[in-house]
């Protein structure tokens, strides 16, 4: 079964175009890693003072998913995670959550 990685971002009202644009724009490299399947940025509801954004990533395996972390793709595609921008648009660190996939119907 898959793997999925999700990172929650509450993102400042008013810098939800920023934070779009810098996802669109950026570098992934996640097709260039072994069992990556799809990803998905993900707009959520309203909260006080942000929006909630998902970043989804579906795997092939925990242990894919574990390669990219620790693969140079991974690195070169958050290089520029911590800019002003960023800083500015977010209301704390993202929430990783990981998931095992024990169910899954199409």
């Amino acid at each position: 079964m898959s793997f999925i990685a999700m990172n929650r971002f509450k993102v400042r009202h008013g810098f939800e175009d920023a934070f779009e644009t810098m996802w669109r724009d950026r570098e992934s490299r996640l097709n260039d890693m072994p069992g990556f399947v799809e990803f998905r940025l993900l707009k959520g509801p309203d909260g006080d003072g942000f929006r909630l954004y998902t970043s989804h990533v579906v795997w092939a395996s925990r242990t894919d998913f574990e390669g990219w972390t620790k693969s140079q793709q991974f690195r070169d595609s958050h290089k520029g995670a911590g800019n002003s921008t960023t800083r500015d648009a977010l209301m704390g660190p993202p929430q990783f959550e990981g998931y095992e996939t024990v169910l899954h119907q199409t």
